[in-house]
């Protein structure tokens, strides 16, 4: 089968990550979406970062009745930093029966020539990019074994959404229920 792995920090998961995983789904592009849950991304600081398996609890509340999604904290147990290319090369390692291909947003693509051996990424499992706000996907784009996702820009912010809850301001429009009273009991956000 393949797999589309969603690969992020989920700190918390939202809606627009929702979205996306329909939009993979109902075109058909993978047969299922597993959210992997990255401990630390090293290309960004940990300063805001809920724990790790707080964000997993969270994306298994979101997508518990989502048929095609799942929920996966693969690189958990995995060397750190996690490097995508390792993560992949594990995966494919330790599920031959699955073809992997990484779903990656238009602000990850912008900075795709920073990450280990990028190019081995796109040659070996390819890329499913799809559009954020600021960040289109370029029309020259010229990377092989790319899909080009048209699904809806959604913009919503995990930043804004940690903000909120710590203002006391709701977030009932930008995450599932069940992951926005999570947010909303835990004590150290």
């Amino acid at each position: 089968m393949k797999i589309a792995i969603f690969s992020g920090s989920f700190n918390p998961i939202h809606n627009g990550h929702l979205a996306i995983a329909h939009e993979v789904l109902n075109k058909a592009i993978a047969g299922e979406v597993w959210f992997l849950v990255s401990p630390q991304n090293p290309l960004k600081r940990s300063a805001d970062l809920i724990p790790e398996q707080q964000r997993l609890n969270m994306v298994q509340l979101a997508i518990e009745n989502e048929p095609g999604m799942k929920a996966s904290d693969f690189e958990f147990n995995l060397p750190r930093p996690s490097y995508t290319i390792r993560t992949l090369e594990k995966l494919k390692s330790d599920n031959p029966q699955h073809q992997f291909t990484l779903l990656i947003g238009g602000d990850n693509l912008a900075i795709l020539h920073k990450w280990v051996e990028y190019e081995r990424i796109i040659d070996e499992f390819g890329l499913i990019i799809y559009p954020r706000p600021g960040f289109p996907i370029p029309a020259d784009l010229n990377y092989q074994n790319t899909i080009n996702l048209s699904a809806p820009l959604i913009d919503c912010s995990a930043t804004e959404i940690r903000e909120r809850v710590r203002s006391g301001i709701s977030i009932a429009d930008m995450v599932p229920e069940k992951v926005a009273q999570y947010l909303e009991l835990r004590d150290d956000s």
